[in-house]
């Protein structure tokens, strides 16, 4: 694990995407509330949330974050047709939150498979990416 004890403590903060495509008819099951395992989103957002925490569970060389602020947003987009989702993570501490927000987002996204995957083991997950990093030595990034 590299050693970040000599770098400064900073407000870190990063924002991470992705979506999950799937059947018009899936769609319409998690948007009316019909799917056996429960009601899609508030889980996924859930699922989120606690794999932010647990990223250094979960990733071996990931330093174990105080994390101040985690916010996921689920939902869902006709135009794929499937589910979006969106994490924000932020911390005050020697290292940034990039896998926070990326984990966040990967577990949201396979929390809507697990729930839908009786009615369509079709369903694809994609584009799950970094779309902005603030703080740190490295300064900010802005991405797609």
């Amino acid at each position: 694990m590299v050693d970040v004890g000599d770098k400064p403590f900073s407000v870190r903060s990063a924002i991470a995407s992705g979506h999950i495509r799937m059947a018009l008819d899936t769609y319409n099951a998690i948007r009316d509330n019909t799917l056996k395992k429960g009601d899609v989103i508030p889980v996924a957002r859930l699922a989120g949330i606690q794999a932010a925490k647990r990223t250094a569970d979960l990733i071996p060389l990931c330093h174990t974050l105080p994390l101040s602020g985690i916010e996921v947003l689920v939902n869902l987009d006709i135009s794929l047709p499937g589910v979006r989702v969106e994490g924000f993570v932020r911390t005050t501490a020697q290292t940034g939150v990039e896998m926070e927000a990326l984990t966040a987002v990967s577990v949201a996204l396979l929390t809507v498979y697990d729930m839908a995957k009786a009615v369509d083991r079709t369903m694809v997950i994609s584009d799950i990416v970094l779309r902005e990093k603030r703080g740190g030595t490295r300064g900010d990034f802005s991405g797609s």
